[in-house]
């Protein structure tokens, strides 16, 4: 039940990355998928994401092992544009056995989204979708 007095339905959410190498996984965020820096300081990097507020933190954490599921996505206009174009910085896109999905690795779901999968420097597993 969405409560008009809840103020969680009115706030922006803050998305959480752990990470093994702080510094190389600060490069990727920052300069491979260009998201501007907005604070930095002893125990997060923190990232702005989209026009709405919405922040995430990239934080080290020792021993850190990726989870084999997505750990965050974003919402893309064009998926595959976003697939050319983080390609050309140097990202790889996961192929699922069995999936189907297509040469660029995008998958169709049935209800007609567009999704594709890659890993962060510590094989996280980050998606895009076209709805």
């Amino acid at each position: 039940m969405n409560l008009p007095s809840n103020p969680l339905s009115r706030s922006n959410p803050i998305a959480f990355v752990a990470t093994a190498d702080r510094d190389r996984a600060r490069a990727f965020y920052a300069e491979t998928l260009g998201l501007p820096v907005l604070a930095e300081d002893d125990f997060a990097v923190t990232f702005r994401m989209g026009e709405g507020g919405t922040t995430m933190r990239l934080t080290a954490v020792p021993g850190h092992q990726p989870l084999p599921h997505t750990v965050l996505g974003w919402a893309v206009d064009d998926v595959r544009g976003a697939v050319a174009a983080l390609r050309g910085k140097g990202v790889t896109f996961n192929v699922y056995e069995g999936l189907g999905q297509d040469a660029d690795g995008i998958w169709q779901a049935p209800g007609g989204a567009r999704v594709c999968w890659f890993p962060d420097p510590d094989g996280n597993v980050l998606s895009l979708t076209q709805f």
